[in-house]
């Protein structure tokens, strides 16, 4: 009777219906990362190492593209205001001199060094090739964060994999599928998920802000630059044609500096 009672003590105890004593208080279980990857495999160490670079570099890269990003902004449309006060070809070369950092600045400059004639398909064709030139220098760095969003979860996965795979090779070692055996293979796979997802996820975020902020770069310099090559076009008794032999080293007073 007294064992009968004790063990009905203890389901109701664990089913919450009566108080539990001291000794029946639940384990605290902790989650320790560290420990479980420093015995973990080989395999899901290097997975677990390159994620970790992974996910460094989408934190750098990201930093270095908002900033260039927020200066470009900022010296293209400081250029472009300033450009608005030319009347004609020759204030807008000066100014394109004095700032030769901005975007719409090399623009100018390959406009006159490249164009130097008063055809407007010849303008847009080199003020287009000049803009292509400035995206390309806007998106640099932007195909490695492309590819790790892409390659994360999967570099992740195959960490799951191979740790379900040890999980496995253990169960048959041990001929048990007790939790102690299983475990601690099993922690190991989905910690290289979780990683994989936090290099992967804030790649994804960073791309899409940072290809909307170059596009809307790239379109302000596309729109200005229709201004300039109309504005140069128009200018014809004012241009100083740059001779065949000497395109490409203007004048020093035109000459960006």
């Amino acid at each position: 009777m007294l064992s009968l009672s004790l063990s009905t003590s203890s389901v109701l105890a664990s089913l919450g219906l009566v108080a539990a004593g001291p000794d029946d208080a639940a384990p605290t279980i902790k989650l320790d990362l560290v420990t479980l990857l420093t015995h973990a495999s080989w395999p899901v160490k290097v997975t677990t190492g390159l994620l970790v670079v992974a996910s460094t570099m989408v934190w750098i890269i990201a930093f270095l593209k908002f900033v260039q990003l927020a200066r470009l902004r900022a010296l293209g449309e400081a250029f472009e205001k300033r450009s608005h006060q030319a009347a004609n070809a020759n204030e807008l070369y000066e100014l394109a001199g004095e700032s030769r950092a901005a975007p719409g600045a090399r623009v100018v400059h390959a406009l006159y060094t490249r164009g130097a004639t008063t055809n407007l398909e010849r303008l847009r064709a080199v003020a287009d090739r000049a803009i292509v030139t400035e995206s390309q220098r806007a998106r640099s760095l932007m195909s490695p964060l492309a590819s790790i969003a892409s390659a994360a979860p999967f570099i992740g996965l195959f960490g799951t994999v191979y740790g379900i795979m040890d999980a496995f090779v253990r169960i048959g070692a041990a001929k048990s599928a007790s939790l102690p055996v299983v475990a601690p293979a099993i922690g190991e796979a989905l910690v290289t998920t979780a990683i994989g997802l936090a290099a992967a996820i804030p790649a994804v975020i960073f791309f899409n802000s940072i290809d909307k902020r170059v596009g809307d770069v790239i379109s302000e310099l596309e729109a200005a630059a229709g201004e300039w090559v109309t504005l140069i076009a128009e200018s014809s008794d004012v241009i100083p044609l740059v001779p065949a032999g000497q395109r490409g080293a203007p004048s020093s007073r035109l000459a960006p500096r």
